[in-house]
C-alpha cells in the first residue's frame, strides 16, 4: 500500500502528517512504528493523521514513535499549519485532540498559538513538580541543563513510582535571567531526548511561575524557541494557556507499507 505523507517539523519535533480526510487509513502500533523507525522508515517522533471532525475543522489523531496515543502540543502545531496548507482553515482552527478541543491562530512567519487546555492536575513531589498539561510530566530544576544527563536521568523517572503504570514524560528546567528558561526532555513513547516537546514546555513554564516567572515565558530548547502564556490562580488553576513557536514543512513523499 502507497500512502502520501508529509513531514513536518516543530521546534526540532518532527511528524510524519497524514491527510486521512478520507477515512481510508488506520494504522497497527507496530506499522506507526515502522514509518516512524529512523533506520527503516521515514523517521519522525511521532505519526499523526488528519480526519474530518462534525463540528470542528477538523480531528487530529496523534501517535508517538513507538504506537501509543497521547497529545502532542508541537505535533498540534505543526498539524494546525498542514491544515492551512490543506486550504480546510486559514487564520483560525478549531480541532479536537487525544485531551478534547482545542483552538489555534497562524501567525506570520510560521508561527502557531496553540491553546492548551486548562491545567487542573499538579502536585509537589519528592523528585520535582508533577504537571499534567494533556500529557503527563515531572519537572525538576537543575542548575545547568546543558551537561545534564538527560536520558540516564529521564528514563530513572519514566519507569519510577507513582508515575506506573503509564508512566511519566521528564523535563529538566534551567531558570535563566530575563524571564526564560531552558528545558531538556525525555520523552515517553519516544523514549529518548526529543529536541523540543510542547506540552513539555507548557508544563515546564507553569513551573516556572512558582519561582517567580511571570506570563509570556521564554523558552530555550534544543530545537528552538518557543513561548508560553498563561493565567494562574491562587487555588492552583491556570487559565488561558498558550503554546506559541513555529512549525513548517520539511517535505513530502510517499511511503509504502
Amino acid at each position: 500500500m502507497k500512502i502520501s505523507f508529509q513531514k513536518y517539523e516543530a521546534t526540532g519535533n518532527d511528524f510524519v502528517i497524514i491527510d486521512n480526510l478520507m477515512g481510508v487509513f488506520s494504522f497497527s502500533e507496530d506499522q506507526v512504528k515502522r514509518i516512524c523507525d529512523r533506520k527503516f522508515g521515514v523517521g519522525a517522533d511521532g505519526l499523526m493523521l488528519i480526519e474530518k471532525h462534525p463540528t470542528y475543522d477538523f480531528n487530529l489523531i496523534y501517535f508517538n514513535s513507538d504506537g501509543s496515543p497521547s497529545l502532542c502540543g508541537n505535533g498540534s502545531r505543526a498539524a494546525v499549519t498542514m491544515a492551512s496548507e490543506l486550504g480546510m482553515i486559514k487564520h483560525h482552527a478549531t480541532f479536537n485532540a487525544y485531551d478534547g478541543l482545542h483552538e489555534a491562530n497562524l501567525l506570520p512567519n510560521h508561527i502557531v498559538r496553540l491553546k492548551m487546555n486548562d491545567v487542573k492536575e499538579m502536585k509537589s513531589t519528592g523528585k520535582g513538580i508533577f504537571i499534567n498539561t494533556g500529557s503527563p510530566h515531572l519537572i525538576q530544576i537543575v542548575d545547568e541543563a546543558k551537561n545534564f544527563p538527560v536520558v540516564e536521568e529521564g528514563r530513572k523517572i519514566r519507569f519510577s513510582e507513582p508515575f506506573k503504570p503509564a508512566g511519566t514524560n521528564a523535563n529538566f528546567v534551567q531558570l535563566l535571567p530575563n524571564n526564560t528558561i531552558f528545558v531538556r526532555t525525555y520523552e515517553r513513547g519516544v523514549e529518548d531526548e526529543t529536541l523540543s516537546c510542547g506540552t513539555g514546555v507548557t508544563a515546564a513554564a507553569l513551573a516556572s511561575s512558582f519561582q517567580g516567572y511571570t506570563s509570556p515565558v521564554s523558552i530555550q530548547t534544543l530545537g528552538g524557541l518557543l513561548s508560553v502564556e498563561f493565567k494562574s490562580s491562587q487555588d492552583g488553576l491556570f487559565t488561558d494557556v498558550y503554546l506559541i513557536g513555529p512549525a513548517k514543512k520539511v517535505f513530502e513523499g510517499t511511503l509504502e507499507l
